[in-house]
């Protein structure tokens, strides 16, 4: 039989205790309750319950200080306030110090449920991480590593995925922080409900309101159906904005008022939707110097940096580099189903010596190109062509045979289709033989092998 769930209520007003115990009695959750903050610190210390509600002002302090207690000596515990109406400074205030999220007064019973059942998975979710094997890991090549800055990232991942603040991951591009956005999903109470990473560069600004709102069937030209924007594909989940730096104002003061309100508005629609998401998000732009220069605005700045996760660059943590490298290459080889590549003394010095302006995003390239380009299974420093020169003589595209790109087509499809023709046409010429057609290629039999693995030739 399962053990029931406690929460502790701690409210100086009875009419709010009551309302909150008669809401928990609902839920089928036990509850307890204190007053102020010294029989709450007691009951905090005697007992081991599921989640904390608090009042922000209490007889003799403050809930802050309970917040405070709570991250100190019982981290796992998620702890949420209860504000006056409008006092987001203080709310704010209460999620940097650790607590799990807010509910302002007047209480919406709804929000207050949603904000009870996140939050309780919040302990089971570690308990069954503590209790699985060691070897599911949510790490991926973006973040795996032992050095110190990596040690430091990966527990503040953890103890952000508690929190529902919102989380400003800075970094340099490449660093990894769509997947530590992820991981903070992951191991989060929101790690059933869908995440939603948009590149907020990508969307031309005329479309913008369409795709993080939504709109309704014949509310524009075009508008041929309904469209369910970010914000709602991400109910329940996580929205992570990247590059959220290049938001025209425009859409900064719709988003704003969407993560105050957590309410949307469809394009065409008569009334507003509630949302519950998680934000996050990230950029390689210095927001401060922005805000400071008026691109940038300054309360949307404050709603989405609560909390900040810097993300360090390969540069910082040279020493993680092999550890990468084995699982790249690993992981390379088996998408591709050949033997996996290990690198020569010679490439492990030269990448130990390189600067990675790209960080671990460029070093996913280059092992990928070496892969390919390689012999023997063996990688070398020419393989890895750092300095962007070639080891090998290959005679050029005639160009006169290449066609306009077609529009509507990505370059990267376009490329595809030249680099599968070019293929194709060598196979043919040499009946397919692939040793043959690697040598009039110009490339290694190994190379060959794997790019017929990635056009769908093989």
């Amino acid at each position: 039989m399962a053990v029931a769930q406690r929460v502790l209520v701690i409210d100086d007003e009875p009419d709010i205790r009551e309302l909150l115990e008669i809401t928990l009695m609902r839920m089928g959750i036990e509850s307890t309750s204190a007053k102020d903050v010294h029989s709450a610190i007691g009951a905090i210390k005697e007992n081991d319950v599921d989640l904390i509600l608090t009042d922000m002002r209490l007889p003799d302090g403050n809930g802050l200080d309970i917040v405070r207690y709570v991250a100190e000596f019982k981290p796992d515990t998620p702890i949420a306030v209860i504000t006056a109406h409008g006092n987001m400074d203080l709310a704010i205030e209460s999620m940097k110090s650790g607590a799990f999220d807010f509910v302002a007064k007047p209480i919406d019973i709804h929000k207050l449920r949603n904000l009870i059942n996140h939050a309780l998975k919040v302990k089971q979710n570690a308990a069954e991480q503590r209790s699985s094997s060691p070897d599911k890991t949510t790490e991926g090549p973006l973040t795996l590593g032992n050095s110190a800055p990596m040690q430091l990232l990966s527990k503040k991942i953890k103890k952000l995925a508690v929190s529902q603040a919102p989380v400003f991951i800075q970094g340099e591009s490449g660093s990894g922080k769509e997947l530590a956005a992820r991981q903070i999903h992951i191991l989060g109470p929101r790690a059933k409900g869908a995440f939603i990473p948009v590149n907020c560069g990508a969307i031309p600004s005329e479309l913008m309101e369409s795709e993080f709102f939504g709109h309704k069937k014949g509310s524009f030209t075009g508008a041929t159906e309904d469209k369910q924007g970010f914000f709602q594909a991400a109910n329940g989940g996580t929205l992570f904005l990247d590059e959220v730096a290049d938001l025209p104002l425009t859409m900064q003061v719709k988003l704003l008022r969407a993560i105050q309100e957590k309410k949307v508005r469809p394009i065409g629609a008569p009334s507003e939707l509630d949302v519950d998401v998680r934000l996050l998000s990230a950029t390689h732009k210095s927001l401060e110097k922005m805000v400071a220069d008026g691109e940038f605005r300054q309360d949307l700045f404050y709603r989405i940096n609560v909390i900040t996760l810097p993300i360090p660059t390969l540069r910082e943590r040279h020493e993680d580099i092999p550890l990468l490298c084995t699982s790249i290459l690993n992981r390379i080889a088996q998408n591709y189903e050949l033997p996996a590549a290990k690198l020569d003394a010679q490439a492990k010095k030269a990448l130990g010596l390189y600067s990675f302006p790209g960080n671990v995003r460029e070093l996913e390239n280059i092992l990928e190109r070496a892969f390919a380009m390689c012999e023997d299974d063996t990688i070398t420093e020419d393989d890895l062509n750092l300095q962007g020169g070639s080891s090998q003589s290959v005679t050029p595209l005639n160009t006169t045979t290449i066609g306009e790109r077609p529009e509507g087509v990505s370059l990267e499809d376009y490329l595809m289709d030249i680099e599968r023709n070019v293929v194709e046409q060598a196979l043919e010429e040499t009946r397919w033989n692939r040793t043959a057609a690697a040598k009039k290629l110009g490339i290694t039999f190994r190379a060959l092998r794997y790019r017929l693995k990635k056009l769908g030739l093989d």
